[in-house]
């Protein structure tokens, strides 16, 4: 058995290998364990699952450890979005909640993770004490369960429809009437998730809408459900066939997202949140700052000091977005990979949110996304971005890493290094605005490269720049 850890959302592994169910059953004992320490056992937990291959399976293996413990569940009624599981926790008063998913990993994976009670992903904090409880209980392989007769008559399970007061609270956030009016032509890709469910009951009835790829699939049509634009290809045909005003997608899990406009163009969502931000200010009236990732663009500080308000930076890892939400003057928390959430929702990553509001903005705007983003870009200036994975050893990713922290370089090309952020992994700024990021992976022997430039020439530029610094391991001499 390969070894249990909490990563960046929770624990993730192959199924079949290491995610089985006795091994989900421990997990399961230790967050029961690491519950009952916090006394909040009566509070309850709410379980939600994914489409995955026997995600539903795991989810009532696990609604039995917990009962056994003397914790009360409250378990979907069939698979679940990752932000209405979190937000079923604030509903009914829980104590957290257990998701079985791995979002948009390949079809072979599975996973599980712990929400705490603010609904937002949990903080290292919580993760480092649910791996202490699981450790003790990986010595023993002690598990409380249930056997089917004791689960029936201890009753301690209610198999809940947490659809109606999610929706409710979604159509209160966007703005109807104006989607309504607009007209819009709109096509859908659940990608064989568990958006299939929500997103059509939020926008069918406002807009012409289409649905594909919306019945369930485990293998994911036989590649991954993450909504980038290679995988979203389908999609991107049928919009252009079509004369679709916009395409949508949500990966398997729904807490991400996809956006095609009407030409196929996609777009990144790095975009998306500057669209986002801009559009809560301008046509919403909400005023405040914003948070976003250190690997995410730079245009939302340009915007955000245009109002008079901050960018709040933070580590990769939507829980410290999540957790900025949190606090009154914060108004959108974003990250380049896909995910994103406002004030006045649950500080979760929501995909279903997010296709809402993009058609929001469509609608109000009357144009194009990207003529839209064309007037954002002469208001505020062009920014390019893009991400390289470089494949090395073990051993040169760690050199790398201690020779860069202790001498980064003082130039990258012609331009002058203005500034080192050491806050995951090493960020460096350049005095015409242009920034990289060398950041390690967890899991794999490679180093990802974020980067952001005023022009395709300079962001061309700025790659051949940081595979040469990568590829020196003394990187200032």
């Amino acid at each position: 058995m390969g070894k249990i850890k909490f990563g960046t959302d929770g624990w993730r592994a192959i199924m079949c290998e290491d995610f089985i169910f006795h091994n989900v059953e421990m997990v399961t004992q230790g967050i029961a364990d690491y519950i009952l320490s916090e006394g909040k056992e009566k509070r309850g937990l709410v379980i939600g699952y994914d489409t995955r291959f026997f995600s539903d399976r795991f989810a009532f293996r696990s609604a039995k450890v917990l009962n056994a413990n003397g914790i009360r569940v409250y378990l979907t009624h069939q698979d679940t979005p990752t932000p209405v599981t979190a937000f079923s926790i604030l509903d009914k008063g829980c104590a957290g909640a257990l998701m079985f998913t791995a979002s948009h990993n390949p079809p072979e994976y599975n996973g599980i993770k712990f929400i705490p009670e603010n609904a937002a992903p949990a903080l290292p904090e919580v993760t480092d004490k649910l791996e202490g409880f699981l450790q003790e209980v990986l010595k023993t392989e002690t598990v409380k369960t249930l056997t089917d007769d004791e689960f029936r008559e201890k009753n301690m399970t209610v198999f809940f429809e947490p659809e109606k007061p999610y929706l409710k609270h979604i159509k209160n956030i966007i703005d109807s009437r104006e989607i309504k009016k607009a007209g819009l032509k709109v096509i859908y890709n659940p990608m064989f998730g568990t958006g299939r469910n929500y997103v059509p009951q939020v926008l069918s009835e406002l807009t012409d809408f289409t649905a594909i790829n919306s019945h369930i699939d485990p293998y994911f049509g036989g590649t991954m459900p993450e909504p980038k634009a290679e995988l979203l290809q389908d999609l991107i045909q049928k919009v252009r066939e079509t004369e679709a005003h916009l395409g949508l997608a949500t990966d398997g899990d729904a807490d991400r997202f996809g956006v095609i406009d009407s030409d196929g163009t996609f777009i990144n969502p790095n975009q998306v949140l500057t669209l986002l931000y801009l559009h809560l200010m301008k046509n919403r009236g909400l005023k405040g700052s914003a948070t976003r990732t250190v690997a995410t663009t730079h245009l939302l500080d340009k915007i955000a000091r245009h109002y008079g308000y901050d960018v709040i930076e933070t580590p990769v890892g939507f829980k410290y977005l999540g957790n900025n939400l949190l606090r009154d003057d914060i108004i959108i928390g974003g990250e380049e990979s896909g995910g994103l959430t406002i004030s006045g929702h649950i500080p979760e990553k929501d995909g279903i949110l997010a296709v809402a509001l993009i058609t929001e903005i469509r609608a109000m705007e009357g144009k194009p996304l990207t003529k839209v983003l064309q007037d954002i870009y002469a208001r505020f200036g062009t920014v390019h971005s893009n991400r390289i994975d470089l494949h090395c050893t073990e051993e040169h990713k760690q050199n790398f890493f201690v020779q860069i922290k202790k001498n980064p370089p003082d130039k990258v090309g012609n331009f002058r290094v203005t500034k080192v952020n050491p806050i995951d992994g090493i960020k460096l700024y350049m005095e015409d605005g242009s920034w990289l990021l060398f950041r390690p992976s967890g899991t794999e022997p490679l180093v990802r490269i974020y980067m952001e430039a005023p022009s395709p020439d300079r962001l061309s530029a700025l790659s051949e720049e940081a595979a040469k610094i990568f590829a020196k391991e003394k990187v200032n001499t």
